[in-house]
């Protein structure tokens, strides 16, 4: 254990210090490089959990020194940022890529863009990050605290700046995020029964009385949907895929194939012939690798699309506040919904495709219930319909 009280030796110049900040809980080394001209010291720093670590680093630091290494004395944040949201974020999906420019904009380069990188201080960034905590959840301070500190790491691999100042920081706790809710029966009823025959009603259909996560909601393929299948077997839809890089689902355990209710199979029916008559009315061929939910000229559809046509659905469906809700707590109704019919959490937790059921407990604790009988057959006993598609 570090002796708090462990203070730094005096380094001459281009010697090595090590000590422990009992406020960042981390080792500190240093290397003292001089003054500059104004008469400010020069102690590049770098941080580790251990004194091993904190010596390699050190030790890596000495050898850019030694091969004549000099940081840019003008070399912004705004520029690291720019060059990193250029370079640093190669194969990431759109929507990653919007979220990180969205946060670089509006709060690290709004507050520390015109920054001289090399002159930036632990004790400015804790100052920065404490009142960002006011204003942003913890999620996104987190995230925010991220942009930054891959940026200088960036810039780092680069030559442009020595140490990265904001490995020297910890995030503080943000704001409690914006607190999940889900339908009642009664609702899920009333937008079950809205805009029947559109893609959107499917979508929710889909969502709410399957489960599957959003992302891996949009990319979904006719393929994968098995509507005709032998007498044997079960209509069920295969969420193999999500807009995540490479189309890799979430977790390995995301990857499984899930019975679907009737009610969901002929609502689905419906939208694939629908589908088909649309694309055949504007000259496009239709196939089964055409998605489920996209655009009328074939395309995926954006998050953005279905939140708007989510709440056009839910206003139709005569919610108060349908601007209030949003695609992904379509699934935490339909944990919601199964929990309240006495499912299994085991089950909940296969179904929804978690890697355990602390997952599932963690994350929708307030949806369940102590005891929590199997997904598809549960949601036809709940949603009964007189009819089969097809009769």
């Amino acid at each position: 254990m570090p002796n708090p009280s462990e203070r730094p030796s005096k380094a001459g110049n281009g010697e090595d210090s090590i000590y422990w900040d009992k406020s960042k809980n981390r080792f500190i080394g240093a290397v003292s490089l001089g003054y500059t001209p104004s008469g400010k010291r020069l102690r590049p720093k770098v941080s580790g959990k251990t004194k091993t670590e904190v010596r390699l680093k050190l030790k890596e630091l000495k050898k850019e020194l030694d091969a004549g290494g000099k940081p840019s004395a003008t070399y912004t944040v705004e520029q690291a940022v720019a060059d990193w949201l250029r370079y640093g974020l190669k194969g990431r999906d759109e929507a990653s890529v919007y979220t990180y420019r969205s946060l670089a904009k509006n709060h690290v380069l709004a507050d520390l863009g015109k920054a001289k990188l090399r002159d930036l201080e632990p004790e400015a960034l804790d100052h920065w990050l404490e009142e960002k905590s006011m204003v942003l959840a913890t999620s996104s301070l987190q995230m925010v605290h991220s942009i930054l500190r891959r940026s200088i790491t960036h810039a780092q691999r680069r030559g442009k700046v020595f140490r990265n100042v904001a490995e020297l920081v910890e995030t503080p706790e943000g704001l409690l995020g914006r607190p999940s809710k889900s339908l009642t029966l009664q609702q899920a009823k009333a937008a079950l029964s809205a805009m029947p025959g559109t893609w959107i009603q499917a979508y929710l259909a889909l969502s709410l009385l399957v489960g599957i996560r959003t992302e891996e909601v949009r990319p979904l393929t006719w393929a994968h949907v098995k509507l005709d299948v032998p007498d044997d077997t079960l209509p069920h839809v295969e969420v193999w895929r999500s807009v995540r890089r490479q189309g890799e689902t979430k977790t390995r355990k995301s990857r499984r194939t899930l019975a679907m209710p009737q009610q969901l199979v002929g609502i689905l029916v419906t939208l694939r012939e629908t589908q088909k008559l649309r694309r055949e009315s504007l000259g496009l061929a239709w196939n089964e690798e055409d998605f489920v939910f996209g655009t009328d000229s074939g395309e995926q559809r954006t998050a953005q699309d279905v939140r708007r046509a989510l709440r056009t659905l839910l206003k139709e469906a005569g919610f108060e506040n349908p601007e209030s809700w949003t695609p992904r707590e379509l699934r935490t109704s339909f944990v919601s919904v199964l929990s309240d019919h006495g499912i299994p959490i085991e089950v909940i937790a296969r179904v929804a495709g978690h890697s355990t059921t602390q997952t599932t407990e963690r994350v929708y604790r307030k949806q369940l219930r102590p005891v929590i009988t199997q997904g598809a057959e549960a949601m036809d006993a709940i949603f009964p319909q007189a009819d089969k598609p097809g009769e």
